[in-house]
């Protein structure tokens, strides 16, 4: 996906500024129905959802290697062998 046609800050965005953003965008379509602007309004979202769902991504795969590192620790200390 090129990200060039989304917001210059939309990296350092968190996951509920970009639900904002998305949800914004669905009332701007639902008010301009008629209106020429939806095709680029519904590939905008497109986009903005793909990012999002990358997004959540690599942070679920943050949380889950950190949670791993934890039990390791936890097992470290109790003693018990890891894998």
């Amino acid at each position: 996906m090129k990200q060039k046609n989304l917001p210059d800050d939309i990296e350092s965005k968190s996951l509920d500024e970009l639900k904002e953003i998305l949800n914004n965008l669905i009332e701007k379509i639902e008010r301009n129905k008629a209106s020429n602007q939806s095709e680029e309004d519904y590939l905008e979202i497109f986009k903005l959802n793909k990012f999002i769902e990358k997004k959540f991504q690599n942070t679920s795969r943050e949380i889950s290697e950190k949670n791993k590192l934890k039990i390791k620790q936890i097992l470290k200390k109790d003693g018990k062998k890891t894998k």
